[in-house]
């Protein structure tokens, strides 16, 4: 008896064992192939997919590779840099290509029309896709990562906080911020001529005092102590995501695991206590914190609000995207103008005419600032995109265009290439050309350095609110060209930013 229940057990554990293998290699070999097969009939090709791990060794030798090349200072084709994987690949198959990360099917698309459809999107077709749980611990599980009706929840009121009323009144916050910064740089000049300063270390620690004083309001300088806890997580996040994820390995207590919990906790447990302050000391409703934790009237007239930790999930959010967002983009404005004097005298000509005698800009003048200034802005988001792609995912079987694409794979929107179409902005798309924006009515359809559509960025109002004010009051004071020290070198770190900082020159404008 006991050897038939012996022989019993071996048999079942053999055949759990077989169900086992046959899955596993039916999810890691058959279902990738019958992808790959599937695309290649319709033209798509790609690297080719390689067992568990993908293309992700390749994509990052490409990446080491890109980083080890500088760049001569008035070339701004940076797609060799900061999409370096998708340049090198497209050159073999196409722009339109199918690549893999670990066992994810990834359909990169720079086309901008198809682009802009997935992004206009309403019909559910095209959802978010996941966001890595370790990214997470990042983002908070706020707007960027959420879908469905959370996600409706969240987008209505954060647009009743973010609206342009709203960022109107944040005006004086975000003047007194680069007012502060301004003196700062006064002090450093001691009355000489010429001093250097290194724009993007500068131009963070304003987008973070900006943000502090807006969320937190009168609490803005302990909100201080978040940011250097979100930098340090994002270098902690950064590192994590250039590996293949692993279900269940963010769990085990390994060196990095231990830290990016020890940070996230000690992220949300500061914004939690600021949280509660602000509901003790009965902040009024002017700042971003206020209003998210306020209830707010829905469609039905009945109240809707966020939990504390759906709150401190957007503080979170607001954090990492509103201060990269808005730093990185005024770092390269200020380069850009640095390079090209004569559109640098063009905005301060129009700066000089919209303030007359007045120093400091008010949010009526945020209109008036609608040619030099918007164009130079839009035009440093169109070369040096923040975001150089975005991720969608076919929630079916879907035709996009003339490709069948089947339920599950995940879409890379190529943004910064798209920003590159020759046959949208010219033969001179490399260039920088404001004046391309001043009629911009085939371009802005195809241009979406905030995304497009439902998801278009919520905070869009208020980071180019910030960077018309900061922009005006710089280039009201100084005049600035490129440091000599100054290395041409754009990354992607999350976001497009200068490899070596962007030190540069400055002289006081006489009035």
């Amino acid at each position: 008896m006991g050897i038939i229940m012996y022989l019993s057990f071996v048999v079942i554990l053999s055949l759990l064992l077989a169900i086992s293998l046959m899955k596993f290699a039916y999810s890691i070999l058959w279902v990738p192939y019958k992808i790959q097969a599937h695309f290649q009939k319709q033209g798509i090709r790609g690297p080719g997919y390689r067992p568990m791990f993908g293309n992700v060794a390749e994509m990052r030798r490409l990446t080491a590779v890109a980083q080890s090349r500088r760049m001569s200072l008035f070339d701004h084709n940076i797609l060799h840099r900061v999409l370096p994987f998708h340049h090198r690949w497209s050159c073999d198959y196409g722009e339109t290509l199918l690549y893999w990360f670990g066992t994810t099917p990834k359909l990169a698309i720079a086309e901008a029309g198809l682009i802009k459809e997935i992004l206009m999107d309403t019909s559910g077709l095209f959802e978010k896709a996941g966001i890595e749980p370790i990214a997470k611990q990042l983002l908070g599980d706020g707007l960027a990562a959420l879908t469905g009706e959370k996600w409706a929840l969240h987008r209505r009121i954060t647009s009743l906080a973010l609206n342009m009323k709203q960022v109107k009144r944040w005006v004086p916050k975000i003047v007194a911020s680069t007012l502060k910064m301004l003196e700062n740089w006064e002090e450093q000049r001691q009355g000489k001529d010429e001093f250097e300063v290194e724009v993007h270390k500068e131009l963070h620690n304003l987008s973070a005092d900006v943000i502090s004083r807006t969320i937190f309001g009168s609490s803005y300088e302990e909100g201080k102590h978040i940011f250097s806890l979100q930098e340090k997580q994002m270098r902690l996040v950064s590192r994590a995501r250039q590996n293949v994820y692993i279900p269940g390995f963010r769990f085990l207590p390994t060196k990095m695991n231990k830290e990016r919990w020890r940070v996230e906790k000690e992220i949300r447990a500061s914004i939690r206590e600021l949280i509660e302050t602000n509901s003790r000391i009965g902040e009024n409703s002017t700042n971003l914190l206020s209003l998210l934790t306020c209830p707010h009237k829905n469609r039905d007239g009945k109240d809707e609000k966020l939990e504390v930790e759906e709150v401190v999930d957007e503080c979170m959010t607001f954090y990492f995207a509103g201060k990269e967002t808005s730093a990185n983009t005024l770092t390269w404005a200020l380069l850009l103008l640095s390079m090209h004097q004569d559109w640098q005298i063009k905005a301060r000509e129009e700066v000089v005419r919209v303030c007359r005698e007045k120093e400091l800009p008010t949010a009526d003048m945020l209109g008036e600032l609608k040619i030099q200034i918007s164009m130079i802005l839009n035009e440093t988001l169109r070369l040096y995109t923040p975001v150089v792609g975005l991720t969608r995912q076919a929630r079916k079987d879907i035709k996009l265009g003339k490709l069948e694409i089947p339920a599950g794979t995940e879409l890379f929107l190529a943004l910064s290439k798209a920003h590159r179409d020759t046959g949208i902005w010219g033969v001179d798309a490399d260039d920088f050309n404001p004046q391309r924006f001043i009629e911009a009515r085939k371009q802005s359809a195809m241009f979406f350095p905030w995304s497009l559509g439902p998801r278009i960025c919520v905070g869009q109002s208020l980071a180019m609110a910030e960077m018309k004010i900061v922009l005006t009051m710089i280039i009201r004071q100084f005049s600035f060209v490129v440091s000599p020290t100054y290395v041409h070198a754009p990354i992607n770190f999350l976001t497009v930013l200068p490899q070596y900082g962007a030190p540069i020159l400055f002289r006081k404008v006489s009035n």
